[in-house]
């Protein structure tokens, strides 16, 4: 792939084999039409969900994964070694998420453990 600037545009070309050249044009252009459609700075009207849903912590997070994985509380809990009344008392934001607990949920149920923090 090789670029350069001609009155301020980028031309771009890319060597790619017969059979994936058209679905990589297709590609691109699909992103520049994204890329066109997009605002170039947040609507004034937007909030951060923190303000949106200000009674969700992240025990939430962890049922919903939870129950992605199609996993018991007590299953969970074994596999992090804690009780399971742990478990139901961090997804009701009883008890806190600390970050190794955190570390030891996402190992447990694929994913990364800041989204427990």
């Amino acid at each position: 792939m090789s670029q350069r600037r001609i009155d301020g545009r980028t031309h771009i070309l890319i060597d790619a084999p017969d059979d994936v050249a058209d679905r990589l044009k297709d590609a691109v252009s699909s992103i520049i039409a994204l890329l066109d459609a997009a605002p170039d700075k947040p609507d004034s009207d937007t909030i951060p969900w923190t303000e949106a849903f200000p009674d969700r912590h992240p025990g939430h997070v962890l049922a919903g994964a939870r129950y992605r994985e199609n996993m018991t509380q007590k299953a969970l809990s074994a596999l992090v070694g804690c009780r399971p009344s742990h478990i139901s008392e961090m997804e009701h934001g009883r008890r806190p998420i600390g970050k190794d607990m955190a570390k030891r949920l996402a190992a447990a149920l694929g994913t990364s453990y800041k989204v427990f923090l």
